[in-house]
This record gives structure tokens, C-alpha cells and sequence, in this order.
């Protein structure tokens, strides 16, 4: 048979550690929602009250897993993207692993950058620190 096709969304694939971790919170958040209504269906000796109680708490984690997974999503997807370090507010320098205040003043104030590894050159970052950030930034004009 033939069916009409859909057409398809270009999205950025999640990296596979963030979905598993969603996937996994949203699970164990629905399992808890799903407990909590199933014993408040279950106890007819419950008062009205105790079972709105109890619905207000099962919504209320609810609400939270969902923050504490978009959260994670939205982390996952700047954790792709590369920083420009000859362009980007001090701000968004703040964003990446492990930097520090003091060290993204000192990358606005050595700016301009011929290439991300100047930052170790000029010695704003170890080669230790620059190695957990260096697919994360470049130094374009």
C-alpha cells in the first residue's frame, strides 16, 4: 500500500549518554507518578484531602524531574558547540568546563587569539586545563 510520506525534522542528534540519562529520569519519574496514583486508586479508606495530598506531591515531582531533564538536555546541546574565545562574553567563557572568574577575565584581556592553543602559550591555562576544553573553543577573527 502506499502511504502519504511525513516529511522528517532536522534535529541535532542527543549524544547517547545525555538520552540514555533522560530516558532513565523520565522512566523512574512516570514509574513514581504511576505508584502514587495506583495506591491512591487502590485504598478506598483514603479521604478526599490525603489523596489530593498525595496527587500534589506525585505532580510536584513530576515537575521537578522534568526541570532537572531539561536541564540536562540543555546542557547536552551547548556542550557541542564550539566558543569563539576571541569573540565570546565572559559570560559564555564561564559556560565551559572548569573555568574560572579570573581566567576568562585573563582570555578577554589577551584576546586577540592566532589559535585555541595560544591560550596554553600565553600561559592563561595549563596544558591540563586547555586538554578539558580544547574541542570546545576556537580562536576565530
Amino acid at each position: 500500500m502506499c502511504q502519504p510520506q511525513v516529511p522528517q525534522r532536522h534535529q541535532k542528534a542527543m549524544h547517547p549518554s545525555l538520552r540514555a540519562t533522560s530516558v532513565l529520569i523520565l522512566m523512574s519519574a512516570s514509574i513514581r507518578f504511576v505508584s502514587i496514583a495506583g495506591l491512591t486508586a487502590c485504598t478506598t479508606k483514603d479521604n478526599p484531602d490525603e489523596i489530593r495530598q498525595r496527587t500534589a506531591e506525585a505532580t510536584a515531582t513530576m515537575k521537578r524531574d522534568a526541570k532537572a531533564v531539561a536541564e540536562g538536555v540543555k546542557e547536552g546541546m551547548s556542550r557541542d558547540k564550539t566558543l569563539n574565545i576571541n569573540k565570546a562574553s565572559r559570560e559564555d567563557l564561564l559556560t565551559l568546563p572548569g573555568i574560572t572568574e579570573r581566567q576568562a577575565d585573563r582570555i578577554i584581556a589577551e584576546r586577540p587569539f592566532d589559535n585555541a592553543h595560544d591560550l596554553v602559550a600565553r600561559r592563561v591555562f595549563s596544558q591540563e586545563e586547555y586538554d578539558k576544553i580544547r574541542d570546545r573553543v576556537i580562536a576565530g577573527h
